[in-house]
């Protein structure tokens, strides 16, 4: 076991040839979204580069990169270590998510067909069974795309964009509030996908607001704990 925290053959090596400075960047980031990585955990660039099979120069333009993005934070003389994110920052990252995913259920509740609706389903019901379960990753996973197919179905391409920048860092705050959130999570989402079932943009737009800011609960919940 590495100091990083990775299990040898936890990480598959990146083939060559290719971009590997970015293809080291989205390993490294990967592990970060997932928490493979940790909040707070030193990052040693042998290491990284080791599990990678890479050398050790795309690493160290990878961790500034992340550094330069706020997932990473470069210490003098200590080193990198992952970014121990804040409440503040959780707030105004729910802050931005509120305004993106509310006008994209509202949307949604205009446009999405019956195809998409049905996806919406399949998605909560896999959801519940993860949770049933108690398998947290897989719970994280769909609950990001859960959100992915809401946005998807406002049809509004622009609004897809921006809400995909900010999806992986929504997923590295979910995690922690994964279980706590729990089987509630997905009532709301069921009632989210009757409101957009039955064309209802105002309700839906009220749905996610309020989803999302219950969330925002359970992270100052956990935060205070």
């Amino acid at each position: 076991m590495l100091s990083t925290g990775l299990p040898h053959g936890a990480v598959p090596r990146l083939e060559r040839p290719g971009p590997l400075r970015e293809r080291v960047y989205e390993a490294l980031l990967e592990l970060i979204t997932t928490r493979a990585l940790q909040p707070g955990q030193h990052l040693v660039e042998s290491e990284l580069a080791g599990h990678l099979g890479v050398s050790r120069q795309p690493v160290r333009e990878a961790l500034q990169r992340l550094n330069t993005e706020g997932w990473v934070d470069l210490r003098p003389a200590q080193g990198a270590f992952v970014h121990q994110p804040t409440e503040e920052e959780a707030d105004q990252l729910l802050t931005v998510r509120t305004l993106l995913e509310a006008e994209a259920a509202r949307l949604a509740a205009v446009h999405a067909d019956a195809p998409g609706i049905a996806v919406l389903d399949e998605l909560c019901a896999e959801g519940e069974k993860a949770v049933a379960a108690d398998d947290a990753d897989r719970v994280v996973a769909l609950n990001a795309a859960f959100h992915a197919k809401v946005v998807e179905l406002s049809g509004n391409a622009v609004l897809a964009e921006l809400a995909a920048q900010v999806e992986r860092r929504v997923r590295w705050y979910h995690a922690p509030v994964a279980r706590q959130r729990g089987r509630q999570s997905w009532v709301e989402h069921r009632e989210l996908i009757l409101a957009i079932l039955h064309n209802d943009p105002p309700r839906a737009a009220h749905l996610m607001r309020e989803h999302i800011e219950h969330t925002r609960r359970s992270h100052h919940e956990h935060d205070g704990s």
